[in-house]
């Protein structure tokens, strides 16, 4: 069986970074509560593919020889 990361639990995992966040000092709190923030994000966007490196070095080497694009 394969586990899934889903919407319940990144909610849970949010909860769970916000309890320890209210025992933590100023500092920490406000790092966990983004962390929180994050997982609460996780739900709700998708992550979009980076480009492949090859495509990346040549916009920078048309870019470089003014070639436009």
């Amino acid at each position: 069986m394969r586990f899934a990361m889903d919407e319940d639990f990144y909610k849970q995992r949010a909860r769970e970074v916000r309890d320890i966040a209210a025992k933590a000092d100023p500092f920490i709190k406000q790092r966990l509560l983004d962390l929180a923030d994050r997982y609460d994000g996780k739900r709700k966007t998708t992550i979009a593919p980076m480009p492949s490196a090859a495509a990346a070095a040549t916009n920078v080497s048309t870019e470089r020889h003014g070639i436009p694009d």
